[in-house]
Order: C-alpha cells, then structure tokens, then sequence
C-alpha cells in the first residue's frame, strides 16, 4: 500500500495524468493514463515490430485493440534499448509494451499471443536451406550471421561454428542502425552465407527479399538454451485490472491477430514446435 501511495504522489506531482483505481483485491494501483486512450509504448524505428509510420505488426496490433476497446490510439516513441522499460511504461508515459518475452520479470506479462524461434535464414535452392539445426555438420566452415549476445549465439559456440562467424551489434540505436537488415543486405550479396535472426525479423526480411529468402525456425536444438519463446505484453506490475482487459482481447481476438502476425511474415509455432499457417491460425500459442 505505501509503494502504491508513493507512486500516487510521484505520478500527480509530474505532467502525465494518471488515474487511480482499486483493483480486486483492494490494493491501491495506478492503471491507465488516460482512460479514454489506448496509449502504446513502442520504438520510432524498428519494424517488423513498430515505427512512428505505424507500419508495424504492433502498430496493427495497437490499432486492433484501440478499435475493440473503442478507444482513441496514442503512442510513446522511444528507441527500444536501456532505459525503454523505464522511460516509458515505468514513467507512467504509456500502458502497454505490445511485445514482451514471458517471464522477463522487468514487466508484468499478459498471456502469449504467439510463439515463435530464432531462425535460420539461407538462400533458396543453396542447399542450406535444408539445414533444420545449428548442429548440422553442413554449417562447419560456413560465414554465419549472429546477433552478439542473443542464445544462438551460446548453441553456435557449442556447435563450433563461431570461428567463421560474423557478428552485428545487438545493443544499438534503432534510429539510425538495424542489425537485421544489414545481415540480411549481407547474406544476399554473399558475403555470409546463412543469417541466425529473431522470427520475427527473419521472416519479415525473408519475404521483403527479391528472390525471398528460406526461414527455418530452429526448434531441433539438443545442446545450448532452447531457442522458442512465447510473446505476450508489459504492463506495469499494479495494473491488474488491466492486464486482465488486454487478457481477455488476446483470447477474443486471437484468430485475428494470428493473420496480423503471417501477414508479416513472423514464423508462428503451435506447443508442438509445428508451423501454424493461415488454415490453422486460429489456435492460440
């Protein structure tokens, strides 16, 4: 109670407008800023996810659930780095972080909304493309592209595949740097011959590809931290009520946001690590 009073003193004393609720269980909680606003956390550059165009898939998934809660759509723009969590849901700017790993404890997680994997990216009919692990015996020698610091990283070190590896930055300014694309710029003048990307990021550049590209999602994993993650949203930990509401517009709306999600590109997986495509997009992660 008297955290929840000091973040009630802390919010009225600054320029954002806060509302205080009591939630079910009688606790005292700052929920929305503005409860006529649907106000969105999101980076200005940083598609397949967001851009301050609103040509991403939680641009879409914004507009999806501002149109269901009939509620006018705001956003709060800042580069998705340190200090994102902070500067925006945690400064009471916004209410919802439209894309958060379940079980990152910087955020109180609503239910997945998908699920997906880190993925191979390779060229069509290069052979490659029929790789399904980082253990396959066909990568050895091979320039691979890796996100410094993300877990493939950790199973291409077992594998013995970073000798040959490329690396890109993972810490960056999304402003003005993506180092998704350059991968991809990369694997498609040769220069690598296989990317290791997000899946969300690998099947958005793999279908924006003149051929377009080959996605695997690497679920066959046996050594190193399992690559697949469910995907849910952030909201702040007293907002209960909340993330009960944003709860209950996944499961009302998940047949929908699952055609959001193909329409980009993003390898969607069902419990059993098989695909789901458009004729099984109504299942939920």
């Amino acid at each position: 109670m008297l955290l929840a009073l000091i973040g009630v003193v802390a919010c009225l004393a600054g320029r954002d407008v806060a509302r205080a609720q009591v939630n079910d269980s009688g606790e005292l909680s700052i929920e929305l800023v503005d409860p006529k606003v649907l106000r969105v956390c999101a980076d200005p550059r940083n598609l397949p996810f967001s851009n301050d165009k609103g040509e991403g898939f939680e641009n879409k998934l914004g507009e999806l659930f501002a149109e269901k809660l009939q509620k006018k759509l705001d956003y709060m723009y800042f580069p998705q780095a340190t200090g994102f969590v902070r500067m925006t849901l945690g400064s009471h700017r916004c209410d919802v972080i439209m894309g958060f790993p379940q079980g990152d404890d910087l955020v109180q997680g609503t239910n997945p909304y998908y699920r997906t994997a880190y993925a191979l990216v390779t060229k069509q009919g290069s052979g490659l493309d029929e790789v399904t692990t980082l253990e396959d015996e066909r990568l050895k020698g091979k320039h691979i592209g890796i996100v410094a610091g993300t877990p493939p990283a950790t199973n291409m070190a077992i594998a013995g595949l970073m000798a040959n590896a490329k690396p890109y930055p993972l810490m960056i300014d999304t402003r003005y740097d993506s180092s998704a694309e350059a991968m991809i710029t990369d694997l498609t003048k040769g220069e690598i011959d296989v990317a290791v990307l997000w899946g969300p990021m690998a099947g958005f550049y793999a279908k924006k590809s003149n051929p377009p590209l080959h996605v695997t999602p690497l679920v066959k994993e046996t050594t190193g931290p399992k690559l697949v993650y469910r995907i849910g949203m952030g909201v702040r930990g007293a907002d209960q009520n909340w993330k009960r509401q944003l709860n209950r517009l996944i499961q009302e709306n998940q047949p929908a946001i699952n055609k959001i999600l193909l329409d980009f590109g993003v390898p969607l997986l069902d419990e059993n690590d098989r695909p789901l495509g458009a004729e099984t997009a109504t299942k939920s992660p």
